[in-house]
């Protein structure tokens, strides 16, 4: 049984930073996090691969970092000058190579408040 354990997330106030930790039971070739708002689609934030390779949505980049300890399976997101926008449901992902298989985490509220 694979497990994706989040920590991390809470309520900050615009401009403020916090750091969101996801550790699964074994190695994945992608692991990353998505966020999920009210009455929104699941969107990607950041994800990496084992090798390095990183990818950001639009709206954080320059503002999140994404990293990973491929020795501990474990992921990590930075984010700084957070918004009201940023507010949602952020979850943990890991993914093998082409998305199969495909595990997700519970998820973590971040809300930021105005």
């Amino acid at each position: 049984q694979v497990q994706l354990v989040e920590s991390g997330g809470g309520m900050v106030q615009t401009g403020g930073s916090l750091r969101l930790s996801c550790a699964a039971s074994r190695s994945f070739f992608s692991m990353g996090w998505y966020r999920q708002a009210p009455g929104k689609q699941r969107e990607l934030v950041a994800a990496i691969t084992s090798g390095g390779s990183t990818n950001y949505a639009d709206s954080v980049k320059g503002r999140f970092t994404i990293s990973r300890d491929n020795a501990k399976n474990t992921v990590d997101l930075e984010m700084n000058s957070l918004k009201p926008e940023d507010t949602a449901v952020y979850l943990c992902n890991a993914k093998g190579v082409f998305n199969v298989p495909n595990y997700w985490g519970q998820g973590t509220q971040v809300t930021v408040s105005s």
